[in-house]
């Protein structure tokens, strides 16, 4: 218990700070997206492959995960801020670019999902796994789904993972729980209904893309400045 409570003490406040602001920024941007688009006019289409989503049934046991998604959205980036400096700006600079593009695609490429066509919310029973999927239905369009393409669920799981998989202060339990977890939440998106395959691996697809990169590029650039600008007092005293 000590040791957790140490743990805790020694997160910095731009953990904190990142942890809150980069989940509220990317609930508005989902929201704002969908807003966009209808502006705009833009047709949404169906994601669907029948071959594969017709074989994938509602587990309402996996709304659980789902849901515990959102805690390890928060304590993601509280994790990796007790990596290095420049990990953590990484991080940023990649998880902030990938938002913008699932941002860009909702707008431009918009998709969604009919839950009666589906035949998902009539199917549902009285358990309170069920019940609590009828309430993430009722707060997410009710009986269209949209921003199903990419599935942000996927992508910012993955990048949590991928901001500390290779740092060493992070223990190594930690990383396998947070290994574990992105599958279920992964998992969870299709099992829950909630999106189709392809946005699994839409979301999937751009964390992939924006990890290596961007790691690629700080060995090229020093990003060191960009930490001074957002915390000058560790600047000359930190050593990466």
């Amino acid at each position: 218990m000590k040791i957790i409570i140490s743990k805790i003490k020694s997160i910095p406040w731009y953990g904190w700070v990142a942890g809150i602001v980069l989940f509220g920024l990317q609930y508005g941007l989902y929201r704002l997206a969908n807003v966009i688009s209808v502006a705009l006019n833009f047709t949404p289409v169906c994601p669907k492959i029948d071959a594969i989503d017709d074989l994938i049934k509602v587990i309402p046991v996996f709304v659980i995960p789902y849901i515990f998604s959102y805690v390890f959205w928060i304590c993601g980036p509280i994790a990796v801020s007790l990596t290095s400096k420049k990990n953590f700006i990484n991080y940023l600079i990649g998880i902030l670019s990938a938002y913008l593009v699932g941002f860009v695609i909702f707008i431009f490429f918009p998709t969604y999902m009919s839950r009666s066509e589906e035949g998902i919310i009539d199917g549902l029973g009285t358990d309170i796994f069920s019940k609590l999927l009828a309430m993430i239905y009722g707060n997410d369009g009710g009986d269209l789904a949209f921003n199903l393409f990419p599935s942000y669920h996927c992508l910012i799981s993955l990048y949590c993972y991928l901001g500390i998989r290779k740092q060493p202060e992070i223990a190594k339990g930690f990383k396998i729980y947070s290994g574990v977890m992105v599958i279920l939440i992964c998992l969870s998106t299709v099992f829950t209904k909630q999106h189709y395959f392809i946005d699994i691996v839409g979301g999937i697809s751009i964390s992939l893309s924006f990890i290596s990169p961007l790691y690629f590029l700080a060995k090229l650039f020093d990003f060191d400045f960009f930490f001074f600008l957002v915390y000058p007092a560790t600047y000359k005293t930190t050593s990466y």
